[in-house]
């Protein structure tokens, strides 16, 4: 008989990097834990920028020619990117070519993002003058500052827009360190202007403006690096609209309009803050500091956390266990958040006293700030509830709704600040913020509910109203605390730092172990946060 014919080799499939299952509660507690350092960096830099530049009109101009930039990085460089890029990485590392597909990927992405914000950039530079005016309502000297430390500050776009794209392929390998550290480096510059240029005006709103360009550097420096390290040396092509950027494309687009939604919002907030009065940027500012803190350790935490394991189970067809991580992820969000919301509220005026009042900044600046925080941090629990419902779109490649929702709440908003600020000024401004969170909230879920991806089980249910109930016992102590030790919180910067330490201390012992007693968590997953074993989403 003639032999068989030898089939022919197949050669060996390159072996592709195993990413091991994420612990959920281990993700968020490192994106949370190095975004508190990062905060805490960032509660120095306010505590110092408060006693340095007040709240005087040169303070008003640099946060506005502060805010544009960042306006603009949470349309271009955060959620719409995130939502676009994130899934399709993460696809494309899981697939049959691995990272090899995923690396060309990033490379064509880089190719096409990168002069589309360099063109952005360039553009914005030559109308500066007329779109400051625009937005501000300022005029003569306080004008032509905000168009100077705005057109300093504006390049910052291009590099942090570019952070998140390797933040997107960082995270989406699993290694949270480095993205969830880089905001610290714009806060240690930022410090490094106020300590070295210490004057105050003019001068120091300069040295900031040219500090938060240099942070970007850093940032995206570190993040580079990082990817380095990581196998990941992306290259640069010529920009070409391949098949895998037109995809991008698709799903970008809609999320960018929906996130241009959401800034076209913070564009409106910032056209009543500067005509509310001077110092009313410099309020809001530093109200928004302290609610920022939970929002960025809980909500930017899980939700950066859950949108690659969400992306997963949706893949894989597995959308019981999608739902599972985003509730879990909602029950970790509230038994975080829920104190924190609530003893922000009670305690703003000390919080504010002790943090920020000094040097330039008066206690009648204090007072007008506390009041601000203690509204706008009632929409906190809504906010970041947000942060873990849109991944059940994202993962699905459903930009389009979250754009819908985002329509309805901007013009919501709109109707808000136009009724509530010309009667309670940035009172009203903070109320409308507070109820458009919960709005938001609210049309998303019910949106999930009733797609049948995602809803709120009873267990979840049970576990939140315990949480409440120790929430409420913890405002009750919080009120005594504040009436023991009301003469502290009227005292000097070390007796008000000191209420503040017996107020946090207070608040956590009485949260925390009547939470544990009520059962407003499940002590076995708590267990695995302390002993970082069992990895949260096997949780059935």
């Amino acid at each position: 008989m003639p032999s068989q014919p030898t089939p022919p080799t197949t050669p060996e499939p390159r072996p592709q990097r195993k990413l091991a299952p994420v612990n959920l509660i281990r993700a968020t507690g490192t994106i949370g834990g190095l975004t508190l350092v990062s905060r805490i960096a960032g509660f120095a830099r306010e505590m110092l920028m408060s006693r340095v530049m007040g709240a005087s009109w040169q303070a008003d101009a640099f946060f506005v020619a502060f805010r544009l930039p960042n306006t603009f990085r949470r349309l271009f460089g955060e959620g719409a990117f995130s939502a676009g890029f994130v899934p399709l990485y993460s696809q494309r590392l899981h697939g049959k070519d691995g990272e090899a597909e995923a690396k060309n990927f990033s490379e064509e992405v880089l190719a096409v993002f990168a002069p589309t914000l360099i063109l952005f950039t360039l553009v914005f530079e030559v109308i500066m003058g007329p779109f400051v005016a625009l937005l501000s309502g300022y005029h003569g000297e306080k004008l032509a500052l905000a168009t100077f430390l705005t057109s300093i500050t504006f390049p910052y776009l291009i590099l942090i827009s570019l952070v998140s794209l390797f933040s997107g392929i960082l995270n989406s390998l699993a290694k949270f360190t480095a993205a969830a550290f880089a905001p610290a480096l714009l806060n240690l510059a930022m410090l490094s202007a106020l300590i070295f240029v210490p004057t105050g005006g003019q001068v120091t709103a300069t040295a900031l403006a040219i500090a938060v360009t240099a942070g970007g550097v850093l940032q995206i420096g570190l993040l580079m690096a990082a990817c380095a390290r990581a196998g990941i040396v992306l290259k640069l092509r010529r920009p070409r609209m391949t098949p895998g950027v037109r995809q991008f494309v698709r799903v970008v687009i809609p999320a960018t309009l929906g996130a241009g939604v959401y800034q076209i919002s913070a564009f409106i907030d910032t056209f009543f803050l500067t005509r509310i009065g001077t110092g009313a940027m410099s309020y809001f500012n530093y109200a928004d500091r302290l609610n920022q803190l939970p929002l960025g350790v809980i909500g930017a935490a899980l939700g950066t956390a859950i949108l690659p394991q969400v992306s997963r189970h949706v893949g894989a067809g597995e959308a019981d266990k999608a739902a599972r991580v985003q509730g879990q992820a909602a029950e970790l969000a509230m038994l975080l958040c829920l104190p924190a919301a609530l003893a922000l509220a009670v305690s703003a005026g000390p919080l504010v006293s002790a943090l920020f009042q000094g040097g330039r900044f008066s206690a009648g600046d204090a007072s007008i700030t506390a009041l601000t925080l203690a509204i706008i941090v009632m929409g906190l629990p809504a906010y970041v509830l947000v942060k873990v419902l849109t991944p059940g779109f994202y993962a699905r490649q459903d930009t389009a709704t979250p754009v819908k929702t985002a329509g309805i709440v901007l013009l919501a908003n709109i109707g808000l600040n136009f009724a509530l600020i010309p009667r309670f000024g940035i009172a009203g401004l903070a109320s409308a913020i507070a109820i458009c969170s919960w709005l938001n909230c609210v049309i998303l879920y019910v949106i999930l509910h009733r797609r049948g991806h995602f809803r709120i089980e009873a267990w979840l249910a049970s576990r939140i109203v315990r949480q409440l109930i120790a929430g409420a016992a913890m405002v009750a102590a919080l009120v005594i605390i504040r009436m023991v030790l009301a003469d502290w919180f009227a005292g000097s910067v070390g007796h008000r730092l000191a209420g503040v330490m017996a107020i946090v201390g207070g608040g956590m012992a009485v949260y925390f172990p009547l939470v544990w007693v009520l059962g407003g968590t499940d002590k076995n997953e708590l267990r695995s946060l302390l002993k970082r074993r069992r990895p949260y989403t096997d949780a059935g």
